[in-house]
């Protein structure tokens, strides 16, 4: 059976996490976009130490651009630019504000609704998953710390 989907980032971790991979998935319905995340590979939860942030869960963002950039930059990934935030929304309000990932086993999965979008919209940007969680808050990015794995946002099996 063929799989049908409006849009797909297949991600990949960065030198501070080779091992995430995964995919993120965009249907279209009426008046938004189901999200199905799929991801393995997460580093452990750690706390943060006076010298380290904290690992987990995860803040999760659609980012403005459509490539991922350097996976040994430092920062990583800085190629996908900012959050996505085509109204000039206050962080946690952008359209691709998403809900923190938590692992189990170092595997997040998830499914949500949004209507901020539809996978027409987002085509032509990147999914970033960040090392900490979002706070929700701090503008203009929610202090989510260094970026552990992205995919660039493609066509899926079912676009027109």
């Amino acid at each position: 059976m063929l799989e049908v989907f409006d849009a797909i980032a297949h991600m990949r971790g960065s030198n501070l996490a080779p091992e995430v991979h995964g995919t993120v998935k965009f249907w279209g319905v009426d008046e938004g976009s189901w999200v199905e995340v799929e991801i393995f590979g997460l580093p452990d939860f750690q706390e943060a130490t006076q010298n380290t942030p904290q690992i987990g869960p995860f803040g999760f963002h659609i980012h403005e651009n459509d490539t991922c950039g350097n996976i040994f930059g430092d920062p990583p990934f800085e190629a996908a630019g900012g959050h996505w935030n085509p109204d000039g929304e206050p962080h946690g309000n952008h359209p691709g504000d998403f809900p923190v990932l938590f692992s189990n086993g170092g595997t997040a999965k998830m499914l949500f609704f949004t209507d901020r979008f539809l996978p027409e919209e987002i085509i032509g940007r990147s999914v970033v998953i960040h090392q900490s969680p979002d706070d929700y808050v701090s503008q203009p990015s929610g202090s989510g710390g260094k970026r552990i794995a992205c995919g660039s946002i493609e066509k899926g099996m079912n676009s027109r």
